[in-house]
């Protein structure tokens, strides 16, 4: 497995991304859409989700295919970025057929990011328009770190991010990932330097610093996050992610696909999937490649965990200041003397 050229979920050929923040609001909106619509399902691990038509991606429901999926920032007031979505999408006409009215399938996840500093004080919620902006804006090519739903998220000891990662498979199938990462747990081991995704790393993806080799890693941090936002570290938190393949998946398959994702995230963040978090994982598939057996599954889930991991230490990585931050960017306490 070599990543592909971007290192991007787009790297899965049709798949574009769009971010579109707010820097006074230290929040914002990205979106992961396609020409035509794609097979999505969702598998949830945290305790504490906030979501839009997910039930709709159970194997079971009706709709397999959809539109376009946005992750946002906002907690419950980013779901309204959907909405956005889905507003650009009617302009294009485009959606699932009713009879002779096309409604847009948009399903989306929210992280908690309301105490991070920024100005909340809106009459009108803006994440209806950001959502739309984001989805105006996608491309193939997007930017990492402080953007798009990762403008305002916060790990345990950093500044979380937007991340993504991708993968070509030895059977020419290519997998991809895109998170915001605000999580309760910790991208880095005790000392703020080495990522607990360190052994999946390829090159010097997230700074080439290899693994820590302390042992007892896995005790127990004080959040700087929790200290703060002076807030209940219980109820603002959540690791958002999608993994992707142009390999032809069934909806079940998919959503077996973002099952196998969620090891990513225990890889990469220490505790992951805690009462606190809203660990979600959509799983989407453009269906290009018809896959060479059942077995390949397993390896596409496999590749799916490993890009997840590298994207969640990306984004961290990435994370760049600005004035006011509640929190450190590792790139600020690693910096080089």
């Amino acid at each position: 497995m070599t990543p592909g050229p971007r290192n991007l979920i787009t790297d899965v050929a049709g798949l574009k991304v769009g971010n579109a923040q707010d820097a006074a609001l230290k929040s914002g909106t990205t979106v992961l859409t396609a020409d035509t619509p794609f097979t999505a399902s969702v598998h949830v691990m945290g305790g504490a989700p906030g979501t839009r038509e997910t039930d709709l991606l159970a194997p079971d429901k009706s709709v397999t295919h959809v539109d376009a999926i946005a992750l946002s920032g906002g907690s419950a007031f980013g779901l309204d970025a959907c909405s956005g979505v889905s507003d650009a999408l009617r302009a294009q006409d485009r959606g699932f057929s009713v009879g002779d009215i096309k409604v847009p399938i948009v399903p989306g996840a929210i992280l908690f990011d309301l105490l991070n500093g920024g100005d909340k004080s809106w009459d009108e919620n803006p994440y209806r328009a950001l959502g739309r902006k984001a989805f105006e804006s996608a491309s193939e090519d997007f930017t990492l770190g402080t953007h798009g739903a990762g403008t305002g998220a916060l790990a345990a000891m950093h500044k979380g991010g937007l991340g993504s990662a991708s993968f070509v498979l030895d059977s020419g199938a290519t997998v991809g990932a895109l998170v915001a990462a605000n999580p309760l747990g910790s991208a880095t081991t005790p000392g703020d330097r080495h990522f607990w995704a360190a052994p999946f790393e390829i090159g010097d993806e997230f700074g080439g610093l290899g693994p820590d080799l302390s042992a007892g890693l896995g005790q127990p941090q004080i959040s700087r996050k929790s200290q703060a936002m002076r807030a209940d570290p219980q109820k603002a938190n959540t690791t958002i992610a999608i993994v992707a393949t142009d390999a032809a998946l069934s909806k079940p398959q998919c959503q077996r696909l973002a099952v196998a994702a969620h090891d990513g995230i225990a890889r990469a963040i220490i505790p992951a999937h805690t009462p606190g978090d809203g660990d979600l994982v959509f799983g989407v598939s453009t269906g290009a490649k018809l896959m060479t057996s059942e077995a390949e599954l397993g390896q596409i889930g496999h590749a799916a965990s490993l890009c997840l991991a590298r994207a969640i230490a990306r984004a961290i990585y990435l994370a760049t200041p600005v004035y006011d931050d509640l929190l450190p960017c590792w790139s600020t306490l690693n910096a080089p003397d």
